[in-house]
């Protein structure tokens, strides 16, 4: 299988996390193992895990035979149930890479594409609601909800009630319908801005995938699990995102509460670590390989 994914700040988010022969990191979503196997090399021992069944394939013949990698089929937010399974009290680094893999939207028969025509799935697992679930059976509302709220999108209200209506008709089955409708939903002059299904796109897919309340989730629990000096590293790909591992992370290096007018800290509540750097983007260089890095950001927290 054939399962092809540019690895974004490659360099970066490996060095981010400061591994040595002593290490035990973890891969959260480990997908094509671009990044699994430059922590392989480096680290004693690497946890590579993802929830996509087709990536469990192919991590299984790239990283099958090193012996101190272990491939776990699972979402990133178990990483406690993971981590206890295997017997592992406590890792030194993890890595979330949280970008749509270049074989998921590559591949039609996945739906993640709105330029490619295909069932409407978006299940990075390839199990549980589906993209076709969200867009045949959500009430208007909860439509525009989601579309607002996960895609930013202003038109959501007018994409909403119009998918609606086409329902009414027949069941919206794949994704080039999809897009059709959205394209009669938008004015003109808005046309000329993006494509005008990435917002909508967006959305559904973090709803199918409940890729917010997930992350929320992951990122307490990573820290759980980190032992001391070890470091979490998260890529984003959009500002919902990064809004979200930005704020986290401040919380959890200044999460002192006290009015900003009192000379001392009295609220008593400590540090948990620090950011090494704010944050990293990719260099124009690796922007022109490959443009569908521009929007991400590395963010890294170092746990006391």
């Amino acid at each position: 299988m054939e399962f092809v994914h540019k690895s974004v700040l490659f360099d970066e988010a490996i060095a981010s996390l400061n591994i040595n022969e002593n290490k035990i990191i973890a891969d959260g979503t480990a997908g094509g193992g671009g990044h699994s196997l430059a922590i392989a090399k480096r680290a004693g021992r690497l946890i590579a895990i993802d929830q996509d069944p087709d990536a469990i394939a192919v991590l299984h013949e790239r990283l099958g035979s090193l012996s101190n990698v272990t491939i776990v089929q699972n979402n990133f937010e178990n990483i406690r149930a993971i981590l206890d399974d295997l017997h592992i009290d406590g890792i030194d680094g993890m890595l979330l890479d949280l970008g749509v893999s270049s074989f998921q939207l590559d591949n039609a028969e996945r739906g993640f594409s709105y330029h490619k025509d295909a069932p409407l799935d978006m299940r990075m697992s390839k199990s549980g609601l589906s993209a076709a679930d969200v867009v045949n059976t959500y009430p208007e509302q909860a439509l525009a909800d989601v579309l607002f709220r996960y895609g930013e999108e202003k038109f959501a209200r007018r994409i909403a009630a119009n998918i609606v209506k086409a329902r009414e008709d027949k069941p919206i089955a794949t994704t080039l319908e999809l897009v059709e409708i959205i394209k009669a939903s938008y004015p003109a002059k808005a046309m000329r801005d993006s494509h005008p299904a990435r917002k909508t796109f967006q959305a559904i897919r973090i709803e199918v995938n409940a890729e917010l309340d997930r992350l929320e989730r992951t990122l307490s629990e990573a820290l759980d699990c980190l032992n001391s000096g070890g470091r979490l590293s998260v890529i984003t790909f959009h500002s919902l995102e990064d809004r979200m591992v930005k704020e986290t992370f401040a919380k959890w290096a200044n999460p002192c509460t006290c009015p900003k007018e009192f000379p001392v800290c009295v609220c008593g509540k400590k540090p948990l670590g620090k950011m090494p750097f704010k944050f990293k983007a990719p260099t124009e260089a690796e922007l022109a390989e490959n443009p569908r890095a521009r929007s991400s950001r590395l963010r890294c927290f170092e746990k006391f």
